[in-house]
């Protein structure tokens, strides 16, 4: 491109976004001058890989670093400076301050500037938290303290404060190393950012996997000298180790010690060309509000996918090569011991929250074909709006396909479908894959079967809600005596689904009717039975036993 001939880029913060630009503009510019300032010892690693070193399932550490400084230079010709920091911007001389490992200062003056500083993880200022047993994982130097303290104190116990992304695969990494765990989160279920029954399921796995679960309680204080971690209800857990995960703030004091514009929702303001307020400076990475794809509105999303997508598009912006940014669905996926959980889009809270008015399917079905050996029962639940049927958002849950089905929704998502095109989607099929109808497709044709009122759901959730109103509805129950046995919603009118159309006079015809079995699509059978006979108001419940359990405390597992 020679009309950036000469160029100066300057790149500050050198992990996802920062390292994928610089790579990216060399790719673009020969000729172009680019130096990248890296405030740690490191450039261009693995973050997304440290739990894993720590549980031991990575065992060389040296795979985590992607690339070397002296790397960087010898490809790419980068001039990389790490220890560094960017201590000042001045954007009317278009040059930033840079301090070094030894205190020594210099200013570096750019053409155009990319800001790609990340965030920190929230450190909350209780009562022990400044003690050598705590810490927060976020860079290798992070990752190596807490792998020493491991090997050279051997703890015994460990609590992880928080049961977002870090937190659940930390809790499997200490679960690896021997420590007795518990993971606190202070939301009614861990992955708060999903919905209730994916938070449960995930709960559930980490609790077979000897984790004790606390939630709905937050934490006070630590005991360095008894080794103890105090919480909001007066429990006190062991805790040798501590670990914080409890979210991620960007880093922006640099760019609002400059006036750069700050956003709505308290990120780096951004356009779809991810340049800053100021037209020389571009932006990337968890530092940067942007349009979530779904809402239309400016949100913050700290992934590493989003963020390595939008360094690339901020350097060739940058270089003046012009790429619009569309936004992210905040598609995510994380491995919990021997299942795998999975999101895209919005949950049915966050669609409430913003007041769309939606339908929620729900599925459990085997991800392969169930004759096939090692068929492995999945959730997959979709949200869609109701007058368009439009797809919205999709959550999933299982020890196998999670995220095949995850990344199908994902790209119907960006597309724009309906759940009538997830009906009609050809997939892949063949016995240790998948079934003739994919789940995807069975789970299309239970929303569409609740969008014509053909069978119309109602929601665990809201079931719960219209048992406790003034004209609480029947619930029936359409499985066999002996799953009933084991275990069954409370109240509810058993009639096995063979004996329904032979035993209807015993149910009112003037009374709603919420009917169930284990999955699902028994209690879809009974309805279309009881609708034909004249039964006018009965609604099937969304995922049926399997997913009423998680709506209703005390019920149990089966």
């Amino acid at each position: 491109m020679g009309e950036h001939t000469g160029e100066k880029l300057l790149i500050i913060g050198g992990v996802a976004a920062g390292a994928t630009a610089a790579a990216r503009a060399r790719r673009l510019s020969e000729s172009a001058e680019i130096t990248l300032l890296e405030r740690g010892p490191y450039v261009s690693y693995a973050n997304c890989g440290l739990p894993y070193f720590i549980g031991g399932d990575i065992t060389k550490r040296e795979a985590l670093l992607l690339q070397s400084p002296e790397g960087f230079h010898s490809r790419y010709r980068v001039n990389v400076q790490v220890n560094t920091e960017a201590v000042e911007l001045d954007l009317a001389g278009k040059r930033v301050r840079a301090r070094g490992a030894d205190g020594s200062e210099t200013w570096l003056n750019y053409d155009k500037l990319i800001l790609a500083q990340g965030g920190q993880p929230i450190w909350p200022g209780m009562p022990g938290s400044d003690s050598d047993h705590v810490f927060k994982l976020w860079t290798v130097p992070d990752m190596d303290r807490i792998d020493g303290y491991i090997r050279d104190q051997q703890p015994k116990s460990a609590v992880v404060v928080g049961g977002g992304f870090i937190g659940l695969e930390m809790a499997e990494a200490l679960v690896q190393r021997g420590l007795q765990t518990a993971v606190v989160e202070l939301a009614p279920h861990v992955m708060a950012i999903a919905d209730r029954e994916l938070g449960m399921r995930i709960g559930e796995e980490l609790s077979d996997h000897g984790v004790n679960v606390v939630t709905g309680v937050g934490v006070q204080s630590i005991d360095p000298a008894a080794k103890t971690v105090a919480l909001s209800d007066g429990r006190a857990l062991p805790a040798e180790l501590v670990l914080f995960s409890v979210g991620v703030r960007p880093d922006l004091a640099l760019a609002k010690a400059a006036g750069l514009a700050i956003g709505p929702s308290g990120g780096l303001q951004v356009d779809e060309h991810l340049k800053t307020s100021d037209p020389n400076v571009y932006a990337a990475g968890d530092m940067v509000e942007i349009v979530h794809r779904i809402l239309g509105k400016t949100v913050r999303i700290p992934l590493a996918g989003p963020a390595n997508r939008q360094g690339r598009l901020a350097a060739s912006n940058a270089l003046g090569r012009a790429q619009s940014y569309r936004g992210a669905l905040g598609t995510s996926v994380v491995k919990v011991f021997h299942a795998t959980a999975a999101l895209t889009g919005l949950s049915a809270k966050a669609a409430r929250a913003a007041g769309l008015d939606i339908g929620v399917a729900t599925l459990h079905k085997e991800h392969h074909a169930n004759y096939y050996p090692g068929a492995k029962l999945m959730l997959l639940q979709i949200v869609y709006e109701r007058g368009t049927g439009k797809l919205l958002g999709a959550q999933a849950f299982g020890h196998a396909g999670v995220e095949k089905r995850v990344d199908v929704l994902a790209t119907a998502l960006a597309a724009g479908m309906t759940v009538h095109d997830l009906a009609e989607l050809d997939l892949a099929y063949a016995p240790p894959y998948a079934s003739a109808n994919d789940p995807v497709n069975l789970i299309g044709f239970v929303a569409e079967n609740d969008l014509s009122g053909f069978s119309p759901l109602v929601h665990p959730d809201q079931l719960v809600a219209e048992l406790q109103g003034p004209n609480p509805p029947l619930v029936l129950d359409v499985r066999n005596p002996g799953e009933c046995k084991v275990a069954m919603f409370p109240g509810a009118q058993m009639i096995p689904l063979d004996e329904l159309r032979d035993r209807l006079g015993e149910l009112p015809r003037d009374r709603r009717i919420a009917v169930y079995c284990k999955a699902g699509y028994r209690g879809h059978i009974a309805l279309r039975i009881l609708r034909d006979n004249g039964f006018a108001d009965v609604a099937n419940i969304a995922g049926g036993y399997l997913s009423l359990r998680h709506a209703m405390p005390g019920l149990g597992r089966i």
